[in-house]
């Protein structure tokens, strides 16, 4: 492989991690207020932040097998 050709393969898994953090934290931020406000203040005898968590949680491994690289390898 080229030095331009493997700098550029770099670069796009730089950016895939990138993106993956950017989705990661905000998953995190996104559950971590979801969780009290259902807990304390919204239908607190119904935990529908499990619907969120959940279904989002799978885009989100999703989203990480493809970061790592795991649908390049597939082509």
């Amino acid at each position: 492989m080229s030095g331009a050709a493997e700098d550029e393969r770099i670069e796009r898994a730089r950016r895939r991690r990138n993106g993956f953090a950017l989705h990661l934290a905000a998953y995190f931020v996104i559950i971590a207020i979801c969780v009290p406000l259902n807990l304390f203040l919204i239908a607190p005898g119904t935990p529908w932040f499990l619907l969120p968590m959940v279904g989002w949680g799978a885009v989100l491994a999703v989203h990480c097998a493809f970061a790592m690289g795991l649908f390049e390898r597939l082509r």
